[in-house]
């Protein structure tokens, strides 16, 4: 009996290796016999996300996609809700690289491979401006500080704390610290740790944060390789980068999510104001005509126009988009525009282009919240505004009202949410400061600008007029 229970217990052990053998996937075989290279990323705006036509777009897709390009490769990105789960993933053999923003520091590469170096990033202490910001580590006592998990903002914490005793801070699983951010803005967290580009982005939309001090010095950043990567596959990557460099691939990147970030500042009201008399004077023609044709009040025109450009015709983004109206070549195309720096064009363009989002909202948002969360498509996108009132409905809120969507808005930002959405992640939090500017800007001239012929207040859709009020 004795050997038939020390039998079965074999036995019993052996089925559950090869169980659990059987349930670990194998890894995937290598790009150069595949075809395919497979790239493990998360969500956020310094690195990979959806735009407003539901295009992959980002720092680190368009990188992976020009050196994929090089070597006649297909992309397939995997997303990771967090680094924990980004390492899980590399240390299984699931992904031959992980491009993103991933900082190279003294405790990862003991035990990892990464490539040549790209760029460089500051760690900051980020808090709401107040009167007295924290200088130093010891000021952040009693304060709550967050930091995303296993990020290199720990290891630096780490060191930090044996010059500081006192310092203390608070993990959480989120793949980027712009969740943490927005934390911040909100009061539920005193400070959160960001890199400089994820800050420089981030404060497009969360104006009242400021960086106080950073961690340490410059950290370098590169891709993480797999370890089962061949010594070719490495060289190929050292190669592309060499080249990129050479020929200014990587300047223009750079250049081009991170050149020219703009801070997005409270409503400009004083530039509405001075330049009514100039700018306005020239282009209220245009607007004149665009209301005859769509039926929208020519100040709420103008009031989207002064958001999008400031009124400069020449405007140019670095995004692509350009023009008085801000319009992307596609959706110019689209509406027949030949000339987005003509300013009768994109105005008439720009004007058609909010009817149509307009229309294409259900039935049973009513005026003004059609207008609102059509501008608010024109920003970030319909794809993403439906998400958002899908999330709404969710959470309870009225997907009807923009006094509920501008709330959830800003929570597609947030892992939580975006990953169980069909468009993910997008910068909610932009569209609602697009959108309550405009109703600034649109209350303003509102005041001091006359209707158009016998149009007597408020906007048209159609045939129903409707009020102004918020």
């Amino acid at each position: 009996m004795t050997g038939l229970r020390y039998f079965s217990s074999g036995l019993l052990f052996i089925l559950l290796v090869f169980s659990l053998a059987a349930c670990t996937p194998a890894p995937i075989p290598a790009p150069e016999k595949s075809g395919e290279l497979v790239v493990v990323t998360r969500n956020s705006p310094t690195t990979y996300y959806l735009n407003a036509k539901s295009e992959a777009v980002g720092f680190e897709h368009d990188l992976i996609m020009l050196f994929a390009a090089k070597q006649g490769w297909k992309v397939r990105f995997v997303l990771a809700d967090t680094l924990p789960k980004l390492f899980e993933i590399m240390h299984k053999g699931q992904a031959h690289v992980a491009a993103a923003g991933l900082s190279v520091t003294a405790e990862r590469r003991l035990n990892q491979r990464f490539g040549p170096t790209y760029g460089q990033v500051k760690e900051w202490v980020v808090c709401r401006q107040a009167r007295q910001l924290p200088k130093t580590p010891d000021d952040l006592d009693g304060m709550r500080l967050e930091v995303v998990a296993q990020s290199s903002h720990v290891e630096s914490l780490r060191l930090l704390k044996k010059r500081h005793p006192g310092l203390a801070w608070v993990e959480v699983n989120v793949p980027s610290s712009e969740e943490l951010l927005e934390r911040v803005e909100l009061g539920l967290s005193d400070c959160a740790v960001a890199d400089s580009d994820s800050f420089e982005i981030a404060r497009n939309f969360h104006p009242i944060l400021a960086r106080t001090f950073a961690l340490g010095n410059s950290l370098p950043q590169a891709w993480l390789m797999g370890q089962r990567m061949s010594l070719g596959f490495s060289r190929e990557v050292m190669r592309f980068f060499q080249e990129s460099e050479k020929g200014g691939e990587l300047v223009r990147l750079r250049e081009r999510y991170f050149g020219h970030v703009q801070q997005l500042v409270e409503a400009d009201v004083l530039g509405v104001l001075e330049k009514r008399g100039t700018l306005l004077r020239m282009l209220a023609p245009h607007f004149y005509k665009a209301q005859n044709e769509t039926e929208l009040d020519w100040r709420l025109l103008a009031a989207v126009a002064y958001q999008e450009s400031q009124w400069n015709a020449q405007a140019v983004s670095y995004t692509g988009v350009r023009g008085i109206m801000m319009l992307t070549e596609d959706t110019a195309d689209h509406l027949g525009v030949k000339n987005r720096l003509d300013p009768y064009e994109s105005i008439m363009g720009g004007s058609r282009y909010i009817v149509s989002l307009m229309a294409a909202l259900p039935e049973q948002v009513a005026n003004p919240d059609r207008v609102w969360l059509a501008l608010a498509a024109y920003n970030v996108g319909m794809g993403h505004v439906q998400d958002a009132r899908i999330l709404a409905t969710r959470l309870g809120r009225d997907p009807n009202s923009w006094n509920d969507m501008k709330e959830v808005l800003p929570l597609l930002s947030r892992s939580k949410y975006a990953s169980k959405l069909k468009y993910g992640y997008a910068r909610g939090g932009e569209a609602r400061a697009f959108v309550e500017n405009v109703r600034i800007y649109y209350d303003i001239l509102a005041k001091y600008e006359k209707p158009h012929q016998e149009f007597l207040g408020g906007f048209y859709t159609g045939t129903a007029r409707f009020s102004r009020e918020r």
